[in-house]
């Protein structure tokens, strides 16, 4: 059977576009180095080939690598879910979405991208968080994250709740200095404290801004609503220079042209995506931690990634996806693809 599965990886995933073998699966193990423009990269497999419930559950079935050396892009879960304020079970956000990724292919048709082609890309497993201490998750995250960047790989991260993002930017900061924020939620994650405490998914970009780790002045936040203990709940992240976009702004229109706006904003300096999936309608996602009505539809979701094209990303997150509360598996499935774009999106991805 493993001769059969090493044959069909041989083969590639057929004729025409993406028709590369897939040498991370053939040669399980094996450190890949960053390669040349014209040499075979690590793609998922090809269901022509190889049926979709073979193999190791990784994220599109790319091989699983302990090192981020030689890759250009990686896929990081982070299962950690000890921040949250209402119902728990993001620390199994990163398996789920893992298993819904198997329906992914290898190229883009609505973008032109192929990130595939482009870039070495693998899966890097889980980070080893400390399910009983978020202080030591959090040093445990941002050293993680310190060694994938300082390799010169761009994390795409499996959430785990907003808690994670802290750390990560930690990370990004230490390498680019403060850095721009794309942040799609449903909440502005920017409270103070909560029970005394000033480490929760309620409070990253409080901290971060504590920090200095964001570029203030290009943050902007997407899909913000729901009810608030006051009447003017984003006045602190207005007089930080973050641009608020509500919900409500966005409903029943095209973000493209807000998307024109962000990358005016953004610039060429380096810039962070960080997502929430309770940004979205819980009629599309309704497998989250703290869902709140009349969110953003998932054509609006693939608007605001698709318009950072062009935009200098050094990393993206997914985040606060909880299964048991997904008895579909769809909001997972909304998640993986909305990884998969924010790979198509890139610097250095050749679109077509």
């Amino acid at each position: 059977m493993l001769r059969l599965l090493a044959s069909g990886c041989a083969r590639g995933p057929g004729p025409g576009v993406g028709a590369r073998p897939a040498a991370g699966l053939c040669h399980p193990g094996r450190r890949q180095s960053r390669q040349a423009s014209d040499a075979p990269r690590n793609q998922p497999p090809s269901p022509e080939f190889v049926a979709r419930p073979v193999g190791v559950c990784s994220m599109m079935r790319l091989p699983v690598q302990t090192s981020p050396e030689g890759l250009d892009a990686a896929f990081i879960g982070v299962p950690l879910d000890t921040g949250t304020s209402n119902r728990p079970g993001a620390r199994f956000g990163p398996r789920r979405i893992r298993e819904e990724s198997v329906m992914l292919r290898t190229v883009n048709p609505s973008t032109g991208a192929l990130p595939f082609q482009s870039l070495m890309v693998a899966d890097l497993g889980d980070v080893n968080v400390n399910l009983y201490n978020l202080q030591d998750s959090c040093r445990r995250i941002q050293e993680a994250y310190e060694k994938i960047v300082a390799a010169g790989c761009i994390p795409l991260t499996l959430g785990g709740d907003h808690t994670i993002t802290y750390p990560i930017l930690q990370a990004m900061a230490k390498k680019h200095g403060p850095v721009g924020l794309l942040h799609v939620d449903a909440h502005t994650d920017t409270t103070d404290k909560a029970l005394g405490e000033k480490l929760y998914h309620g409070a990253p970009f409080r901290r971060c801004v504590d920090e200095g780790l964001l570029d203030c002045k290009r943050v902007v936040q997407i899909g913000i609503r729901g009810s608030s203990m006051t009447l003017d709940p984003y006045r602190y992240n207005r007089s930080q220079g973050f641009r608020v976009v509500l919900a409500e702004d966005c409903w029943m229109k095209s973000l493209v042209p807000l998307m024109g706006e962000v990358r005016q904003q953004m610039g060429g300096k380096p810039i962070y995506i960080s997502f929430d999936i309770d940004a979205l309608d819980p009629a599309y996602a309704p497998g989250t931690g703290t869902p709140e009505i009349a969110g953003l539809t998932p054509s609006q979701a693939l608007e605001i990634i698709r318009g950072c094209q062009g935009l200098n990303v050094v990393g993206c997150d997914l985040v606060e996806v909880s299964p048991p509360y997904d008895l579909s598996g769809n909001t997972a499935l909304l998640a993986a693809n909305l990884l998969f774009e924010m790979l198509c999106a890139l610097p250095k991805v050749t679109t077509v």
